[in-house]
């Protein structure tokens, strides 16, 4: 367990403990030590007591050192980093501090006009501060008998570095800045966070692009469900930033079937970060939270909240959540039957909006982890908005391992999502393919 959490409730009963921890986010000021786990969080990642006024407000940089970096006549390879903090907004309408990071790449742009900026949504890499994105890319491998956390968006940054596209990468709102809970899976929360991250880079001194560059949002899995939601709110939250291209892959659009599919499978230490993450947003759930969790169910909140990937692997691989609850029914059951929980998920659903700008809308056929199913769905409720959808059904063969069906087509399906998105960069046109939807899997 870690030597201090961030989420810390005094004078309350042991069992009631269990819960208000996962849920109540103390603020740290810049010289506390947060230590998540036995890493301790740099300082940098405490916000301050106060925010700016406007989104995407820098609030202060420093450089970061990249583990994989490599000398060059023309500088490092693959570039030069800086650790962003800035102000986005949640989805209650308040200033919330965000971190990130931003790279400048070394390599020349290769397509036309300037240099262009794709923000980067990670997928899910768990809830513990030490978890966050920014801190993958300085340390890719953090192990130290208490935590693992793997930086594997790294490999998608670094090939876009290689074309010569800038990129900045989200942490999203509390996974890093140590004054809240991550909110896992908030479609408000997360799309505010990609669109403020473009907004911070265009204002950082000394980075290459601008107002005039070209913008494109990539994204798989938690990042494809972050980038579909901020395709859809760009117009109404940041008309600032117009999209030349959204990379949503595998994006968990539904989460009420994913809950469902997620429950017993290797991952389904996510189903506590996503309650941790709807009761940080919407605090009146905690008494129905309350309600129908044992004291193992609060446990395994509590234990979640810190944990990344790696630590939920090993320590709720395969969990079911009728052992979580009071009367041995499923997390889904209870969501089924509790008006309250089914209206959060329902305002959680992607696919009501017409996104902005041409999106590359990707998903394995196979994909029993986030259901390819709701993806699919996705495409169609796009396509019938009249949205410039290029839809991509990933043909791979089922295993015996959700995990892989949901992981393999991150892999396979990468070189063709990059290339597609610096094509639209390049201002290449595309044109939908909604009209094949019908004869698609």
């Amino acid at each position: 367990m870690p030597a201090r959490r961030k989420l810390l409730a005094a004078a309350v009963t042991a069992a009631a403990c269990l819960t208000t921890q996962a849920l109540t986010a103390t603020a740290a000021t810049a010289t506390d030590e947060v230590v998540s786990r036995g890493v301790t969080i740099p300082a940098f990642y405490n916000p301050p007591t106060s925010l700016p006024a406007a989104n995407g407000t820098l609030v202060r940089s420093e450089p970061l050192p990249l583990a994989l970096s490599l000398p060059s006549l023309h500088g490092p390879l693959p570039g030069t980093a800086t650790r962003l903090m800035y102000r986005s907004t949640d989805s209650n309408g308040e200033p919330v501090a965000v971190t990130g990071a931003y790279i400048e790449p070394t390599a020349r742009w290769k397509g036309g006009g300037p240099r262009p900026l794709v923000a980067l949504a990670p997928g899910t890499l768990g809830q513990g501060d030490q978890c966050a994105a920014s801190m993958g890319l300085e340390h890719p491998l953090s192990f130290n008998g208490e935590t693992v956390s793997v930086g594997y968006e790294d490999l998608s940054i670094y090939r876009l570095l290689a074309k010569g596209a800038a990129v900045v990468v989200t942490d999203y709102a509390g996974l890093g800045a140590t004054d809240r809970l991550h909110t896992y899976v908030d479609r408000v929360d997360e799309a505010h966070a990609v669109l403020d991250a473009v907004r911070a880079a265009r204002s950082l001194g000394g980075a290459s692009v601008t107002a005039d560059s070209p913008v494109g949002l990539f994204g798989y899995s938690q990042g494809g469900g972050a980038t579909a939601a901020a395709a859809e709110l760009q117009s109404s939250y940041a008309p600032d930033v117009t999209l030349a291209g959204t990379y949503a892959g595998a994006p968990p659009a539904d989460l009420t079937a994913v809950t469902k599919a997620i429950d017993g499978s290797e991952l389904a230490g996510a189903l506590g970060w996503s309650l941790n993450g709807f009761l940080q947003s919407d605090p009146e759930l905690k008494p129905i939270a309350e309600a129908h969790l044992n004291t193992a169910g609060k446990a395994a909140l509590t234990d979640l909240s810190t944990m990344c990937v790696g630590d939920a692997l090993f320590g709720y691989g395969y969990a079911k959540s009728t052992k979580w609850t009071t009367d041995g029914r499923s997390l889904s059951d209870i969501i089924a039957d509790t008006p309250e929980l089914k209206a959060f998920l329902d305002g959680q659903r992607i696919g009501r909006l017409k996104p902005s700008g041409p999106v590359r809308l990707a998903t394995g056929v196979s994909d029993n982890l986030v259901p390819h199913g709701q993806s699919r769905d996705l495409a169609v409720d796009w396509c019938r908005k009249g949205a410039d959808v290029t839809y991509k059904p990933v043909v791979l063969p089922g295993v015996g391992s959700a995990l892989l069906n949901h992981f393999a087509p991150l892999l396979t399906d990468q070189g063709d999502a990059i290339n597609w998105l610096t094509d639209r960069l390049s201002g290449t046109p595309t044109s939908s393919n909604c009209w094949t939807l019908p004869v698609q899997p």
